[in-house]
Order: C-alpha cells, then sequence, then structure tokens
C-alpha cells in the first residue's frame, strides 16, 4: 500500500520576498488544504544553520558567502516559514542544510519511519529545492509528483521547461486544480 505526503519546500519569509507572486501563496495554501482534507501528511522543509554558518563551506557557490558570517541557525523570523502556509500542529518541520530536501536532514528517516513511498513536491524554487529533491528522490525510489503551480522559479521559461520536459520523465506532474490526493495512508 502506497502512502502520500505533501513537501512543502523553502517557502519560508526570506525566499518568498525574493519571489515576488502574489498568486503563489494563496494556490499553495489550496493544495496543503487539499492534502490535509485528504489525510496526506504535510511535511515542510527549509534551509538553516547553526550561528556562524559552521556547515557552510566557502567552496559553496551558493551558500560559501555566508560562512563565517555572524547570525544563522533557525530562530531568525526571516527563515521561518511564511504565514500564510504555516504549519498546523503535528506537521513535520525538517531542517537541511543544502539544496535538496534531503541534503544534510533527517527528511529519509521521517518518511522510512512513516513508511511514506510517494512524495508530491513543490516548493521555491523549481530550479533549485524542486529539481535537487526530485532528483535525489527517484534516486531513492521514491514515487514522485510535481505540482507544477505549486512551484515557483524567478525565471518563467526556466520553470516551463522543467515541469514541462524535465520533470516528467521521473514524475508525474499535474496543476494543483488537478491534483487529487489518494486517500491510501494508513
Amino acid at each position: 500500500m502506497s502512502s502520500t505526503a505533501l513537501l512543502v519546500m523553502d517557502v519560508q519569509n526570506a525566499v518568498v520576498h525574493r519571489y515576488p507572486d502574489p498568486d503563489y501563496l494563496p494556490r499553495l495554501a489550496s493544495a496543503i488544504a487539499t492534502a490535509r482534507a485528504a489525510g496526506v501528511p504535510v511535511i515542510y522543509v527549509g534551509v538553516g544553520f547553526r550561528p556562524g554558518f559552521p556547515e557552510v563551506s566557502p567552496r559553496n557557490k551558493m551558500f560559501g558567502p555566508m560562512a563565517g558570517r555572524a547570525g544563522g541557525g533557525n530562530d531568525d523570523q526571516a527563515m521561518a516559514i511564511h504565514a500564510d502556509v504555516a504549519p498546523a500542529d503535528g506537521d513535520a518541520i525538517v531542517t537541511k542544510r543544502r539544496v535538496s530536501a534531503f541534503a544534510g536532514s533527517d527528511l529519509d528517516v521521517l518518511l522510512r519511519a512513516r513508511e511514506i513511498d510517494h512524495l508530491v513536491l513543490t516548493g521555491i524554487a523549481t530550479s533549485g529545492v524542486v529539481l535537487s529533491t526530485l532528483r535525489q528522490a527517484a534516486d531513492l525510489d521514491f514515487r514522485l509528483t510535481v505540482l507544477s503551480d505549486g512551484c515557483l522559479d524567478a525565471d518563467p521559461e526556466v520553470h516551463r521547461v522543467l515541469v514541462e520536459k524535465v520533470f516528467p520523465a521521473q514524475a508525474d506532474v499535474h496543476t494543483i486544480a488537478e491534483w487529487e490526493p489518494k486517500v491510501s495512508n494508513g
């Protein structure tokens, strides 16, 4: 029997602020409501670091500029999940240390413990966390669905190419309105 979870990835205040789309959060909120109504667990994944960013190598092109800076950690309001799609009681929150939701996190352990084998992916950015997580999850033999309008990217053409040409090789791709979660958890 298949068990499904909705992953809401990198929808943190600082990230949402960089991707202004007034329709995105309401769309994502509707996907979260659909999942909850169907009994599908919602798992939030966000990037976070300890104070001083000791996990970040200066060689890392994306995160390297943070290395050695003061601040960081998970208490920073900028890194909190955006209030419009905030976790509910009982939702799992996973902290990752790199782009993929699996990198430096306990996501795989959490999914295996809950016997989840089907992931529904949403998040910011399509070319970042969604792409990296999809590739790693496929290699870990998860069944995958991507909610195309539950993802957002700074470059609309990159988003289009990924959801129309790249992701279908490893995942089913649907809009939020098309997605019908199967109540097979249990």
